[in-house]
């Protein structure tokens, strides 16, 4: 079987502003297709700056970032990745900026340079699939906050990425909506990795989980980590125990 490289991968990479300390420290990252990645870490690990690099909004100062085994060196390698790497911002209201959810849902398709035709069925597909079909035409700046978050995410997968990461997709998300973008992700069929601080949603999302603290990442000592939804008796971070 012939070898197929990672979606992404970072190759000892690390990242610093001029003249300051590196945010992102040696890092060795690999991203699979169909791989569920968690991360967690402190505020102000580097964990969005991260994204924000795989993303190709940081060029690393030190070390590889490649995209299917080729070395990210160009504004078109940027552009290659972008077409197949989807980010969910943190903030929903950073992502939504047309009047209606199906124009916002739309737009990514008409710039992948589909046709209006072709962007509107891909746009309704997609809130269909997400059982979002009755927002399709609601005024996107009059949506609860949870709701935003759902059409944000109902934005990047119209583009039909073969990877998606997400930035504290939970915030502020009532209980409802967050149990809704659980069993959504569970049933996706492509590579994503969530910035989290929420132990019990990457326990219920992902299959590997991955530690970032003073621009570091280290995954856990297992690939198939569970993380108990009750909290220590001396302390707030939950309880871990393998399979």
């Amino acid at each position: 079987m012939p070898f197929t490289p990672p979606l992404i991968q970072l190759d000892q990479v690390s990242f610093s502003y001029p003249g300051g300390r590196p945010i992102l420290d040696q890092i060795d990252l690999s991203i699979e297709s169909n791989q569920r990645l968690g991360l967690i870490g402190p505020n102000g690990s580097g964990k969005t700056t991260l994204l924000h690099l795989i993303m190709g909004l940081h060029r690393p100062t030190e070390g590889r970032h490649l995209f299917k085994g080729n070395e990210i060196h160009k504004k078109e390698d940027i552009k290659k990745l972008r077409r197949s790497i989807g980010l969910v911002f943190q903030d929903a209201d950073d992502q939504l900026f047309s009047p209606t959810v199906i124009e916002d849902v739309a737009f990514g398709p008409l710039n992948l340079g589909k046709s209006p035709e072709e962007a509107l069925e891909i746009s309704n597909r997609t809130l269909q699939n997400l059982g979002l079909t009755e927002l399709a035409d609601r005024v996107t700046h009059r949506l609860s906050g949870g709701e935003k978050k759902l059409v944000s995410l109902a934005t990047v997968l119209s583009m039909q990425p073969e990877a998606m990461l997400l930035d504290e997709p939970t915030n502020n998300l009532d209980k409802a909506i967050r149990e809704r973008l659980i069993e959504i992700l569970n049933k996706l069929n492509i590579a994503y990795m969530i910035i989290s601080h929420d132990w019990d949603f990457l326990s219920e999302t992902c299959t590997s989980l991955y530690i970032m603290d003073q621009g570091r990442v280290q995954q856990s000592d297992t690939d198939r980590l569970h993380l108990h939804r009750h909290a220590h008796t001396c302390g707030s971070q939950p309880h871990n125990h393998h399979m």
